[in-house]
């Protein structure tokens, strides 16, 4: 019985939603809470999952097998596939939040690009920055919780570890590769890279 209700309540959010004018694909695999709340022009793939208190703007894209919850998600706003929205993130408008991408207690400002394999915990991030592929915000040393906070117009070079607490200031760049645990100053460029060395002509050893 307590099987048949859920479906009838998801049964009853999908058809609401449907009359209000969100594009659902698959709606049958589709799944809202009662709290939901959706605005104009928006789009659904197959797959997604709402958790409580989430709250969609306008015209907003959510594709395929991202999980949303305790979140608020502005206009213009682009999420996944693959992506975890947890409690707290707030979805600035015009920002994007590609495949395998995590988010978690955090801010991403307007017209901010989080592309894909991402981690953002603890984080404050400004206007139009880019982060890389790979990025993570080392937000938690086993004892507390640190906050990092990435200013406008920032640059995160791929597979770049950002160490809280910390602080991108705006213009800047990481370099690819890189693990920051020092504030990057205003229009600078930061890199950690050893030394690449190589040895020339060199043979594998064989069995």
């Amino acid at each position: 019985m307590k099987q048949l209700n859920l479906q009838n309540l998801q049964n009853r959010l999908r058809n609401k939603f449907l009359k209000s004018g969100v594009k659902m694909i698959g709606p049958d695999t589709i799944y809202f809470s009662k709290d939901t709340k959706i605005g104009k022009n928006v789009t659904i793939e197959p797959y997604v999952v709402f958790g409580l208190n989430v709250k969609i703007g306008n015209n907003v894209t959510i594709k395929s097998f991202s999980y949303l919850e305790y979140c608020k998600v502005e206009n213009k706003v682009s999420i996944g596939p693959y992506a975890r929205i947890r409690p707290g993130v707030i979805l600035k408008e015009g920002s994007k939040v590609g495949n395998f991408v995590e988010i978690k207690k955090s801010t991403i400002g307007k017209n901010s690009k989080i592309n894909h394999l991402t981690y953002i915990g603890d984080t404050n991030i400004g206007k139009l920055v880019n982060v890389g592929a790979g990025t993570i915000t080392c937000n938690y040393n086993g004892v507390k919780k640190s906050k990092t906070t990435i200013k406008d117009n920032a640059f995160i070079g791929s597979n770049s570890s950002l160490v809280a607490p910390v602080t991108i200031e705006q213009n800047s760049i990481v370099g690819a590769g890189s693990v920051i645990t020092k504030r990057v100053k205003k229009g600078s460029l930061a890199l950690t890279r050893t030394q690449q060395s190589e040895v020339k002509n060199y043979r594998r050893k064989r069995k």
